[in-house]
């Protein structure tokens, strides 16, 4: 193929591949439209005041716009005064570049990503549980060998059509479906069982189905034995969700908990999925472990065709949470706390172990900090749209504006972009080399289509050239492969073991999944066939009581809000918005609201309405829909302006995961306005 910086010439052709069988949904069909949109960044950016425009201007004049305000900000007030910000959907090659571009080009402990609004609860339970974090330990493919699937808080259906072909096989082998949402979904139109929850009672929930477990000795005795910890305490806990009384928390039928119990031990073959719906709360990471105790109940862990995972969110969920962006975390899934993985990562890099700063605080928590004392003066985003994405997001744009400098690299102008003050054009997928690391822990390989635009440059050309404007020159390279080569070795021994998998192995075709600890490893498909990732070799229970949400509705609030994607739009819109056949598809921000609840407030289908919580309103278009329960309302996150979701959702974080409660949020319909009533003139 002829590289050209202008013209889009691909022949799409589909493969065999295991993963998605050469199936993509709308949003991939579509995303080669955006190579050449006329929206695309091509030069940067840059405003001389808070209240000047964005002009365009030199590389070089970016450049040292940003250097020198990052050195006087470090001079003055420390090197935390610089913060990163980095996105799921970045490469591995990007995320390990970035992490070490913080710690040891600006020595700043503050550095985390949008991942952690995304999987942050899942990652967290895993490795409670299993003492690693991979969304399958086992591949995608086993979904249609279950005998019976399981799925908490997800709508494949809509935001992963490819995998369902899975559940087809799955289905066509006279497999069953459980969908527990408190949204009559798409997916669960197609489950056996729907148990259509009160939104926040997943805990609940999942105790009263291991209750009935339990209670009906329907549990894995032998498994429970020889390969878990801690079983006697959560059995102890649960004894009290009886499904009476699991039925007056979560609104769910004795009836059909009991059955759906039955179902899932039924099943020689189990699979439970969890994703954002049960994760995205104030206790995500109890939820998850929760229904992770179902599974170990039922001795459904490290069985092949069977076992628990979590549906990753962004283009590289998974990978763009092992090498080093987060704020806790070093390559190789390696921790800032522990002295042993500080002493590895800073011989590889050069550096003395006490060179290496603390772990820093979580993504809410460094946003939320902005315009405090102790808050960061200047932000670096790289592939995030935080205006769009973060939560309580009226208030992040006062404070961002407050900031001394905020750098946004992206290929378009995001929400975010447009607040910046100096913003930078970057390359797109077809136009770079480098890995990405599925939700089965598969490492790809992606290679560039064709060459940038002119002027346009990649995120690791612009953190080598920034580095060396800071006087660290070496530090970063921009060659992907020789960035793999050092994560690989930054990798080695950890949890998230590369060090087997290169360019050349990814080139032939092999099929690598991590762990893949040498070169002669033939990668780690499926985990816990021996042992668990814990010190002990076994999973553990955890004791999960089920508690309320931050915020319960009440008589000013009446409505549970909650958050989530649809078929044709994704993340933050930025790209999305801009291709024509999916903004036609989904034009404006809408909310599904139950007929009844509609009628009661005068509403008809397709009339505007606000929404209101404490932390502000927001305008949506009226999608009547009976599936709804009555308390409940949704809105997809996709819009900014008037139809922004994140205006309503709130700051509230789970405690271990610090992942943002969008899922739940009290709100109240504002009634339509009355319109007045014109006299006839008399004649």
């Amino acid at each position: 193929m002829t590289l050209s910086p202008n013209v889009v010439n691909f022949d799409v052709t589909p493969r065999d591949f295991p993963t998605n069988r050469g199936g993509l949904c709308r949003k991939g069909w579509t995303s080669a439209e955006l190579l050449d949109s006329p929206e695309r960044l091509t030069t940067p950016w840059m405003r001389s005041s808070r209240s000047a425009s964005l002009e365009p201007v030199s590389w070089r004049a970016a450049f040292d716009r940003i250097a020198s305000t990052l050195r006087r900000l470090q001079e003055l007030h420390g090197p935390d005064a610089i913060g990163v910000f980095g996105g799921g959907g970045l490469t591995n090659e990007k995320a390990y570049a970035l992490g070490k571009f913080a710690r040891v080009v600006l020595g700043t402990r503050n550095i985390d990503y949008n991942g952690r609004f995304c999987m942050a609860s899942a990652a967290v339970a895993l490795q409670k549980a299993f003492g690693v974090d991979r969304g399958l330990p086992f591949p995608v493919a086993d979904i249609g060998h279950a005998d019976v699937v399981a799925v908490i808080g997800a709508n494949p259906v809509e935001t992963m059509p490819p995998i369902m072909g899975h559940f087809d096989d799955q289905r066509s082998r006279g497999g069953k479906l459980v969908v527990v949402d408190p949204r009559k979904t798409a997916t669960a139109d197609r489950a056996d069982i729907h148990l259509q929850l009160t939104p926040g009672t997943d805990a609940a929930l999942a105790n009263g189905l291991l209750h009935v477990i339990l209670r009906d000795r329907l549990a894995d005795t032998a498994f429970i034995a020889e390969r878990t910890t801690g079983f006697d305490a959560v059995r102890h806990a649960v004894a009290s969700y009886w499904p009476d009384r699991t039925e007056r928390i979560t609104g769910i039928p004795a009836v059909r908990i009991e059955a759906a119990a039955h179902l899932l031990a039924s099943a020689p073959r189990l699979v439970m999925l969890t994703a954002r719906g049960g994760e995205q709360q104030s206790h995500g990471v109890d939820n998850v472990l929760a229904f992770i105790n179902v599974v170990l109940a039922l001795g459904q862990a490290g069985k092949e065709y069977s076992g628990f995972g979590t549906l990753t969110g962004q283009g590289n969920g998974q990978g763009g949470r092992e090498h080093g962006q987060k704020c806790d975390q070093l390559p190789g899934y390696r921790k800032l706390s522990d002295r042993a993985h500080r002493a590895h990562i800073a011989a590889i890099w050069g550096i003395p172990e006490s060179a290496l700063p603390g772990p820093g605080p979580s993504a809410t928590e460094l946003l939320g900090a902005i315009g405090t004392e102790a808050g960061v003066r200047a932000l670096l985003v790289f592939g995030s749209n935080l205006l769009v994405s973060a939560p309580n997001a009226s208030a992040l744009e006062a404070r961002l504006g407050g900031l001394d400098l905020l750098v946004v690299a992206d290929a378009f102008l995001s929400e975010t972009a447009a607040a910046a003050d100096v913003v930078l054009p970057t390359t797109q997928w077809a136009e770079e080399e480098g890995t990405m690391t599925n939700l089965e822990g598969r490492v790809l390989l992606r290679r560039p289509a064709r060459a940038p635009p002119h002027g346009v440059l990649s995120d690791l050309q612009i953190l080598r050239r920034l580095s060396e404007q800071l006087g660290k020159c070496g530090v970063i390279d921009d060659s992907p492969e020789r960035v793999f080569d050092e994560l690989r070795r930054c990798s080695a021994g950890g949890i998230a073991d590369y060090y087997g998998i290169t360019y050349q192995r990814l080139r032939e075709g092999e099929a690598l999944h991590w762990p893949c600890p040498g070169e002669a490893h033939p990668g780690t498909p499926r985990l816990f066939e021996d042992r668990f990732f814990t010190p002990d070799g076994r999973a553990c229970f955890h004791v999960v009581e089920y508690r309320g949400t931050a915020e319960e509705p009440d008589e000013e609030y009446p409505f549970y809000l909650t958050t989530g994607r649809i078929l044709a739009q994704y993340q933050s819109g930025t790209q999305t918005r801009r291709v024509r056949s999916l903004l036609e598809a989904e034009p404006e921000a809408f909310v599904e609201i139950h007929p009844q609840v509609a009628a009661s407030y005068g509403l008809m289908a397709g009339a505007p309405v606000w929404l209101r919580t404490r932390r502000g309103r927001a305008r949506f278009v009226v999608r009547p829909t009976s599936s709804m329960r009555l308390d409940t309302l949704f809105v997809p996150f996709h819009w900014s302006g008037a139809g922004r979701a994140n205006t309503l959702t709130g700051n509230a974080i789970d405690p271990q995961s610090k992942i943002p409660e969008f899922k739940i949020s009290a709100a109240c319909i504002e009634r339509p306005e009355p319109k007045p009533v014109l006299a006839r003139e008399r004649p």
